[in-house]
């Protein structure tokens, strides 16, 4: 919520010049309304808030699956190589986020099995115990995200559970990994 004049925020307490040269003074608002009206100052509220991971604007939602991309007309829109556009949706963003994830948590332990493949050296066990906890945690994600139908349930998959104090007790589902000992 600001003051503006021309499109420009006027802050308060601080001098200001209107498009005429004039330099208004910094105790500005403790104008009445009307001179301020007859100044050209406009009261603009601020754009509602959304969360930008859900939301493309204040109350226009991103899409759970991809959208092929359309004219006014409902004619494909297409790149440069005759493809159609399209848009990702949060489900497969989400997918190919938990996918990168995962491989980023196997991937200090990958040495060990591209040594096993090269010359028979064992794996630790703890190491293939968090490997394969690590490809289940995906699994259930992945899983989770596939199912969701409406944003509400795609965005429940962010809340971290919380007990009666409101003090967390887990992980959100979107990111309930396995701890690396």
């Amino acid at each position: 919520m600001a003051y503006k004049y021309s499109g420009r925020i006027i802050r308060a307490g601080k001098a200001w010049v209107d498009n005429d040269g004039i330099q208004h003074p910094a105790n500005w608002m403790v104008w009445d309304d009307a001179t301020k009206a007859a100044k050209g100052l406009v009261w603009e509220d601020e754009p509602a808030s959304f969360d930008g991971r859900f939301y493309w604007s204040a109350g226009v939602a991103k899409a759970l699956d991809d959208v092929n991309a359309v004219d006014e007309d409902g004619n494909a829109i297409n790149d440069a190589d005759g493809n159609q556009i399209v848009t990702l949706g949060l489900k497969p963003n989400a997918i190919a986020t938990v996918k990168a994830q995962a491989g980023g948590l196997l991937a200090p332990t990958d040495w060990m099995v591209v040594r096993s493949a090269e010359n028979g050296t064992d794996i630790p066990a703890d190491v293939l115990a968090y490997r394969a906890a690590v490809r289940a945690a995906s699994g259930t994600i992945e899983a989770a995200i596939t199912a969701v139908t409406t944003l509400d349930a795609f965005i429940a998959l962010y809340d971290v559970p919380v007990d009666a104090d409101g003090n967390p007790t887990g992980n959100a589902p979107i990111n309930d990994w396995p701890d690396a000992d």
